[in-house]
């Protein structure tokens, strides 16, 4: 786990001060919008870049594991998910959006760094990555107007446009890098150098959404604070929810850590960009799903403890 990974959630608070901090600053008021659309489609090229979608057919050697991890990720979870923001955020329809759009998406990134702090099977859970990156790319839209056509929040122009900006020049970008250093150590050095900095990326989107949303995040800070309730019910009930599956599925102790971990984390980053162009005029969407990482990274290595523990007796 490198120094960046470890400070993430410190890096992410701290943008996030510094945003609203520097708040009455004209300057960095006009430049913010324009750092949250390049920093963010920086980000979504690097983890395209670093994403072996070659390797997609390696997610079925283990047809038990994917066919499971996918049934929760993309059937149980999202449909679990609707009913607890319907349960607390129903009143809030923004967060309640910004709430699915963070479960709808499973993190494509730091499960790993989790998964070997766990002692799980880090090859069989990278191995799972690449379906999940293309899964969650095809059904998040697909979702979203399932479960928010009626609500008159979503305009699929929008919606359209920010796939547009945010998934599928990122994506042609990075494929055309690929075909251009062909020769594999530069390629990987390329790919290692923009790989560290997806958190910086990240870290300055974040910044210039909370310093351009400053009066409407301390506006709605009682609001924002119900999403706690959700996420943390979220986490304790997929959690109890994996371990009885992979007790029943006969999983060694190293398929039911790599199973938890990649049906618990979540891909805020990729939600937090389509939501900023998707939804421009409801800025509480893209807070809810910056707050998500606030929680979500102390909990996954509450969680990859726990699973050590579990492993003594599994």
């Amino acid at each position: 786990m490198d120094l960046i990974d470890k400070l993430e959630p410190i890096l992410i608070f701290g943008s996030i001060l510094l945003g609203l901090i520097l708040n009455n600053f004209p300057f960095v008021q006009t430049i913010s919008p324009s750092l949250i659309t390049i920093f963010l489609a920086l980000m979504l090229f690097a983890l395209f870049l670093d994403t072996p979608f070659s390797e997609i057919k390696q997610s079925f050697s283990n047809i038990k594991f994917t066919g499971i991890s996918l049934l929760i990720n993309f059937i149980w979870t999202p449909l679990f998910g609707y009913f607890l923001g319907n349960l607390f955020l129903n009143g809030n329809i923004d967060l309640f959006i910004g709430f699915v759009m963070l479960i709808l998406t499973p993190c494509t990134d730091w499960y790993l760094i989790f998964t070997k702090m766990s002692k799980g099977n880090v090859p069989l859970s990278l191995s799972i990555l690449p379906i999940n990156l293309v899964l969650q790319l095809i059904l998040l839209p697909v979702y979203l107007l399932i479960f928010f056509s009626n609500s008159n929040t979503i305009e699929l122009i929008d919606l359209t446009k920010s796939l547009i900006i945010f998934i599928i020049l990122p994506f042609i970008a990075s494929l055309i890098v690929k075909y251009i250093f062909k020769n594999k150590p530069i390629k990987d050095k390329i790919t290692s150098f923009f790989s560290n900095l997806q958190s910086i990326f990240l870290c300055i989107a974040i910044f210039g959404l909370f310093n351009t949303e400053a009066n409407s995040l301390i506006n709605n800070l009682d609001s924002i604070g119900i999403l706690f309730i959700p996420i943390i019910i979220f986490f304790v009930i997929n959690f109890l929810v994996d371990y009885v599956v992979a007790r029943k599925n006969k999983f060694s102790y190293e398929d039911y850590a790599s199973l938890t971990l990649t049906t618990l984390a979540r891909n805020s980053p990729l939600a937090l960009a389509i939501a900023i162009s998707s939804f421009p005029h409801n800025e509480l969407i893209a807070i809810a799903l910056v707050i998500g990482p606030l929680i979500e990274l102390p909990v996954l290595y509450i969680v990859s403890k726990i699973l050590l523990k579990i492993r003594k007796t599994y």
